[in-house]
């Protein structure tokens, strides 16, 4: 089966899964007997947990183990309020990250999702406008220097365009996009079966797209950006100045769901914003697929429906034609794990050959 799938003799496939299973990434099943020819051998990936999954969001982290299946479950997650230092924030990671391995052995490699501009030449966060903790930092090297394996930077938004390929309704599509609108606006593209990165791995930055000069500012410094108006953290915003108090996304949730007449001018400028968002995605990628990530307007049919219904009007005809719209169904803790996962295997690849 894998010689006929991958191309490669049969000598070489059974070195490279000789090689696999003494590193504990593939297991061995039961054989095959069939009714000519010698027993086959079955292998799958293996379950026990060998990467770190590290998400470092606005206001929470989470860590969680797994195997190269990328199977996520709550009860290898760990979570913590993210902290207001670096050094402390680190201590925590890695607190959790030993605390998620039995006896001490280290993962295999570890994937750090990070928000904000990724210089990948440079392999350092440029900005983080809503964490300017991590502003010219690298958490993955400081972390992998501490844990002892290899670790990679990932820009939230390009993760969660690899974990809807791998896991998700992207699985055998070439040209989609993604559009997170949870803290902030990202934007990832994959383009021909590869990532949209641009000179330097900081393309996608849709958010910072000024939309009102004389708007709020941003995390970034500028007044009116995209993400000001069309995310979570803008609802959220809105939500909060009408009260005259601080919300979370949690209540704003609950005023949604309850009270949503109370809010109804909040609820239209974001959902009026991130339909711009979506059709301007659409106009200028062209994409099969665009898949939005978020926790408020997008996560209940009413809600995203009225956004669906702007982004019609707003949309050019042809290429909404060609595009299908909906939620995703991957998460970022999956986008840590795929963009590390993608990373070790690619780097195998050639030794395979």
């Amino acid at each position: 089966m894998l010689t006929r799938v991958s191309g490669l003799t049969a000598p070489t496939v059974s070195k490279a899964v000789e090689s696999l299973l003494r590193r504990g990434l593939v297991e061995e099943l039961d054989p095959v007997t069939p009714a000519l020819g010698r027993p086959g051998r079955l292998v799958r990936m293996a379950g026990s947990p060998v990467v770190l999954g590290v998400v470092i969001d606005a206001t929470t982290c989470c860590i969680v183990a797994t195997g190269l299946e990328g199977c996520v479950t709550e009860e290898r997650t760990r979570r913590f309020e993210t902290p207001d230092r670096y050094d402390s924030l680190l201590d925590a990671i890695t607190t959790e990250c030993r605390g998620l391995f039995q006896e001490g052995m280290p993962p295999l490699a570890i994937g750090v999702s990070v928000p904000g501009l990724v210089n990948e030449r440079l392999q350092e966060i440029v900005v983080s406008p809503n964490l300017h903790i991590l502003d010219k930092r690298n958490p993955a090297r400081d972390l992998g220097a501490r844990l002892g394996c290899k670790a990679l930077l990932v820009q939230e938004t390009d993760g969660l365009c690899l974990a809807e390929r791998l896991y998700g309704d992207a699985q055998g599509l070439s040209d989609f996009a993604m559009l997170d609108v949870s803290a902030g606006l990202g934007l990832g593209v994959m383009s021909g079966g590869e990532l949209l990165s641009g000179h330097s791995g900081m393309a996608g930055e849709f958010g910072h797209i000024t939309v009102d000069p004389n708007g709020s500012r941003c995390g970034c410094g500028n007044r009116g950006c995209l993400e000001t108006l069309a995310t979570d953290a803008a609802l959220v915003r809105l939500f909060s100045e009408r009260a005259g108090r601080e919300l979370d996304v949690a209540a704003v949730a609950k005023l949604l769901a309850e009270r949503p007449a109370d809010h109804a001018a909040e609820i239209q400028t974001v959902t009026t914003y991130l339909a711009v968002a979506i059709a301007a995605v659409i106009n200028v990628f062209n994409p099969t697929a665009l898949f939005v990530h978020g926790q408020l307007l997008t996560t209940t049919d009413e809600y995203f429906s009225r956004v669906l219904e702007e982004v019609r009007q707003r949309t050019l005809t042809a290429s909404l034609a060609d595009c299908t719209i909906q939620t995703t169904r991957s998460c970022k803790r999956q986008g840590a794990i795929a963009g590390i996962i993608c990373n070790i295997t690619q780097g195998w690849a050639p030794a395979i050959r």
